[in-house]
């Protein structure tokens, strides 16, 4: 297996084992479960399998993470940080109430042991004195999963109470998805750009202000977007939004684009162009059409 494979490619090993056929379903699922190899009955609901295959064998998954991060306390509390967090590496620090010269210690460790991905802004701030902290992804979903819901409450799962995680998992469960839609949005608008291939995709931020997609193509143009994942239908206002956002960061977009999971309105739809592409789920299950044995990553994961 590639050292980092990328989200994409872990989803579609995790379609094409599973046998996913909903895809909303299955970036859900995904988002718990990804990267660790494990078949997932998709009849079953989340809270049933996560009982079945994490909670009743926590003691197990446990030792075998334990054998990465060494036990190491500092470890433990920045990936806890991090995997509840905005993923930026100071907040971490905070998150974690650790020093920065320990806690990028103990980042340079984490990194080198893959478990986690560092991620920079993929534009300097205006104001060239502020510091624009890094991100740091876990490099599999489940990681995140186990670090958020499932460490911090190792006392109750121990007793065989499991209230806490379902708990946690209830106010986790949309954020987690987002974070798949985030990864997979970016994979879906670079494959769009067919004769002047996206060089460069990633996102940007800095203290007061983030967008969600900021790319460069071969030709030079710069690639803005922004995705919403509401119930609602985007609206011309989310274009505006996006277009303040640039204007903050100095940012002269060339072609901005818009993912919106529930599509958009009429008023919205007007406004599309060769300078605004709309992206919705169709353009996100292209990428898992096709599936075949040679997409099934190899996991020396122990199977649960």
């Amino acid at each position: 297996m590639a050292k980092h494979p990328t989200t994409l490619e872990q989803f579609r090993s995790f379609c094409f084992q599973n046998k996913a056929t909903d895809f909303e379903q299955a970036v859900e699922y995904f988002a718990v479960f990804g990267g660790m190899g494990w078949k997932v009955d998709m009849s079953k609901t989340l809270d049933e399998l996560i009982e079945e295959k994490v909670l009743k064998n926590y003691r197990y998954i446990h030792g075998d993470i334990a054998k990465i991060t060494q036990s190491d306390r500092t470890h433990h509390a920045l990936l806890s940080g991090l995997a509840t967090g905005d993923s930026r590496e100071h907040s971490a620090f905070k998150r974690a109430n650790v020093s920065r010269e320990d806690g990028e210690e103990s980042i340079d460790f984490l990194v080198q042991n893959d478990l986690l991905i560092r991620e920079k802004s993929q534009a300097q701030p205006v104001n060239e004195r502020e510091e624009v902290s890094d991100k740091l992804r876990f490099t599999l979903p489940f990681l995140r999963f186990w670090f958020s819901s499932i460490s911090p409450y190792y006392k109750g799962i121990r007793d065989g109470d499991y209230s806490e995680v379902h708990k946690r998992l209830a106010n986790m469960k949309e954020e987690f998805s987002n974070s798949i839609y985030d990864q997979l949005v970016m994979e879906a608008v670079t494959a769009s750009f067919k004769d002047d291939k996206i060089e460069k995709m990633g996102s940007y931020w800095d203290k007061s202000n983030e967008i969600a997609l900021l790319g460069k193509t071969k030709s030079g143009k710069i690639v803005v977007g922004i995705n919403k994942y509401s119930k609602s239908k985007a609206k011309k206002s989310e274009l505006s939004k996006l277009k303040e956002q640039c204007s903050k960061a100095e940012l002269e977009a060339d072609i901005f684009i818009v993912f919106s999971k529930n599509g958009f309105s009429n008023e919205m739809k007007k406004e599309k162009s060769a300078q605004l592409r709309l992206l919705t789920l169709k353009h996100l299950k292209a990428l898992v059409q096709d599936l075949s044995e040679k997409d099934l990553l190899v996991n020396t994961n122990k199977k649960y």
